[in-house]
């Protein structure tokens, strides 16, 4: 290979074209043409540049006239496509109004009318009064009369005077809210939400005079009133229970003042219900006292809607599992496959083949973020854009960092090579320095973050699928973990001649798979999944599979042998030959798509075998994962801080229940239109510490294990007290490793499509990316 090919100067890669990193069907049509400008935009079809954005540019190729010349050159198909385009947005646009709108009339709905003094609605006071008129909300929507619009047939319209003045009002509005914000320290996210918009659009309905509520009344009557209300919301799910299962996640965490919190929640098929905690800070968590806290905890949501319990895979979870199947041999124990997972992949990450890697590309990133002129620079070269990405954990961390420093090799290794870089003092003098210049020109690093990629990537998606909570993930994450192996194998394909490496990851992926992800619930799952089993019915064939889904029928119709007859002799064969309703052609059309229903399609094909049918619903509509339960650490921090730590665990307890509930609903609600968020991405730098503070992640015991920083350090830089920070247990912060997204108030808002900006690093899943061994695609002979 040249070594222009492997050493691009900045030239080439500033001339490259610009565009966003985005599924806009305009960006067929358009490329960037002005780094420093990004609203200009060249056409592709012709010598047209429009200046106000993409959707500009859609205008241009549909041949939309009034706002820019229409494209000479573009196709009938081109035309349509873009036509479709601008009706499409137009149609989100106008649903995300009635949204809001809707949003707001659920105030009206709540609002109690309180009739006028008079007729007309002028009260006594107004009338020969000298003082102005107070102002209420149905003086937006009037104007005054002067005579020469008394004659007059045109339609009337607002003058320019009070637009001027209602324009000077909603300022001031925005400047009280602004202030608020500003004093007392309130994210500004947190008016992205419709709460706030319910809470504006109640005091304008309101009008003057409106007081607000009393400390006491927050924390008393008005907090019990929240709960009962979101009680109600929760009715749906609660019939779901019933319907077709649930599943219940425990988890133990320890608050900042050292109280240790058990946290009980349900799942089903609609989403994640946070139902209580419990403080049993004066309990040793024997594998006993857990399962006398679940046994109960079964006794409240109803014996006959639970099906399995998720937890990880602690030692005293596993003795409460033992226990639990003596008294209820009929309710499945499952460990949490997000846990697993990242067992995993850290597994492999430590392998030495990977780990140079990995160690390599941490010491570039810690050295770029440790110099402000490097990091600056890096900057510079890509756009505003970050290399390090925080994740949920912290291999989610790595995976998503060393993805953005693969996507941003062109403009990093131009970097090292320009000028700016050669003058930065550090980057000669200090051999961290030589040997990040070192790392970014070398070919063989590049092929190792590729290979990491690709061996890794499998592996990601399965965990995105566990961790995102946007369908139940039982059906699918036995089928997806088989299809991970056969996609690591083609990955190490061409490298690993003798097979050792691909041995070596499987042995790792079999080892921690073994008695969590491949239990009795979880190969019946698999089985009965049409999407797999009727794609290659050799899986009825195998061994395991079929000892699991036997076990599975077992346990589920504990001491009912008749219908573990009519299931396993009868119905199941009815199955795997698609006899009745399972052979009609659009049961056949309703599992090819990945993103169907496995339980609604037995609901619909599977009334022939009630018996099958009952276990497979309730079956296929399960969680594999503990998640939902574990994001309950975030909101409890975020509810439970230091400057509200003299909250009792009761009211903290109704507090998270009204919160987390809320803000649960919303974020599947969201994740199930937008599935473009990426649950693998955190906004908590917490699991990326390592990748810009030198031995920040190391498990040390000099090491704090929630933030990654060195004891030492938290002392000189915030004072010996905050070491004493009361924090996560050890168990939960090193055993396990696994935090989640911590709840945010935010509801992002659409992005305007007329708006142009360079690739976010923060809320897209990235696509799978072809990644390149150096060499495999350049022919220079």
């Amino acid at each position: 290979m040249s070594s222009a090919a492997s050493n691009p100067s900045p030239a080439a890669v500033n001339k490259a074209p610009l565009k966003r990193n985005s599924d806009d069907i305009g960006w067929e049509y358009g490329v960037l043409i002005n780094p420093d400008d990004l609203n200009v935009i060249k056409c592709k079809l012709c010598p047209m540049v429009v200046k106000a954005g993409i959707y500009r540019l859609k205008l241009h190729i549909a041949g939309k006239k009034g706002q820019v010349w229409s494209c000479p050159n573009a196709k009938p198909e081109d035309r349509e496509k873009c036509l479709k385009a601008i009706d499409d947005s137009r149609k989100v646009k106008k649903a995300r109004q009635e949204e809001k709108k809707e949003v707001r009339d659920a105030v009206n709905d709540n609002m109690i009318d309180i009739p006028s003094d008079t007729e007309d609605g002028t009260g006594l006071d107004d009338i020969g009064s000298s003082q102005p008129r107070t102002v209420g909300p149905m003086d937006r929507f009037t104007m005054p009369l002067d005579s020469s619009s008394l004659g007059s047939t045109k339609k009337f319209q607002q003058q320019k005077i009070t637009e001027h003045i209602m324009k000077e009002r909603l300022h001031k509005l925005k400047r009280y809210i602004a202030r608020w914000i500003y004093v007392q320290g309130i994210p500004f996210n947190a008016i992205n939400c419709d709460e706030f918009d319910q809470v504006l659009e109640a005091a304008g309905r309101f009008g003057p005079g409106g007081k607000k509520p009393y400390q006491h009344e927050l924390r008393e009557n008005l907090l019990h009133e929240e709960v009962e209300d979101t009680k109600k919301l929760l009715k749906e799910q609660e019939l779901e229970w019933a319907r077709t299962g649930c599943s219940i996640m425990t988890d133990a965490w320890t608050d900042q003042k050292r109280r240790s919190i058990m946290n009980l929640c349900v799942n089903c098929c609609i989403g994640t219900t946070f139902v209580e905690s419990k403080e049993v800070s004066a309990e040793t968590h024997t594998g006993e006292f857990i399962f006398q806290l679940v046994d109960n905890f079964i006794d409240k949501v109803g014996v006959d809607n639970i099906v399995q319990v998720v937890t990880d895979n602690a030692a005293n979870n596993m003795a409460a599992k033992d226990l639990l199947y003596i008294k209820r041999p009929n309710i499945f124990w499952s460990s949490c496959a997000t846990h697993t997972l990242n067992l995993m992949l850290e597994g492999i990450g430590k392998m030495r083949s990977f780990k140079t890697i990995l160690d390599s590309a941490k010491d570039l990133a810690i050295f770029i973020y440790a110099h402000h002129k490097t990091l600056s620079l890096m900057r510079k070269f890509t756009k505003k854009r970050e290399i390090i990405r925080p994740g949920v954990t912290r291999f989610a961390s790595a995976f998503l960092t060393l993805q953005s420093l693969y996507e941003k090799k062109d403009q990093l290794r131009a970097m090292s090579q320009s000028e700016e870089w050669e003058k930065i003092s550090h980057v000669k003098k200090s051999a961290k320095g030589v040997q990040a210049t070192a790392t970014l020109v070398k070919p063989s690093f590049w092929n190792g973050v590729s290979l990491c990629l690709r061996v890794f990537e499998p592996l990601v998606k399965v965990l995105r699928m566990v961790d995102g909570d946007v369908k139940p993930s039982m059906p699918f994450v036995y089928g997806e973990i088989v299809k991970a192996k056969k996609d690591i194998r083609i990955a190490v394909g061409n490298i690993d001649k003798t097979g050792t490496l691909y041995k070596s990851i499987i042995g790792i992926i079999d080892e921690k798979m073994k008695k969590r992800l491949d239990s009795p619930i979880h190969l019946a799952a698999y089985c009965l999944n049409p999407y797999y089993t009727f794609y290659d019915s050799s899986i009825f064939d195998s061994e395991e599979v079929m000892d699991g889904c036997i076990e599975a029928v077992e346990i589920f119709y504990h001491g009912s042998y008749d219908k573990q007859n009519q299931v396993l002799n009868d119905n199941l064969h009815k199955f795997k030959d698609k006899v009745g309703h399972f052979g009609k052609n659009v049961a056949k059309v309703g599992y090819k798509d990945y993103d169907f229903s496995p339980a609604k399609w037995w609901a619909n094909y599977g009334t022939q075998v009630p018996t099958l049918q009952k276990m497979a619903i309730r079956i296929l509509s399960l969680t594999s994962s503990a998640s939902g339960c574990e994001r309950n650490w975030s909101c409890f921090e975020g509810i439970h801080t230091k400057k509200r730590n003299r909250l009792t665990c009761e009211r903290v307890e109704e507090l998270v229940f009204v919160r987390f509930n809320h803000l649960h609903a919303k974020k599947k609600s969201k994740a199930q239109q937008n599935k473009k968020t990426d649950p693998l991405v955190s906004s908590d730098a917490t699991f990326a510490q390592g990748w810009m503070v030198q031995g920040a992640d190391e498990e040390d015991p000099e090491v704090e294990p929630v933030t990654g920083l060195t004891w030492k350090l938290i002392a000189e830089t915030c004072g010996a007290e905050e070491v004493t920070k009361l924090c996560r247990s050890s168990r939960l912060a090193n055993t396990r490793e696994v935090e989640e997204v911590p709840f945010s108030e935010s509801e992002k808002e659409e992005t305007n499509e007329e708006e142009i900006e360079f690739e976010s690093d923060h809320d897209e899943v990235m696509p799978t990316t072809n990644y390149q061994q150096e060499g495999e695609g350049d022919n220079d002979d």
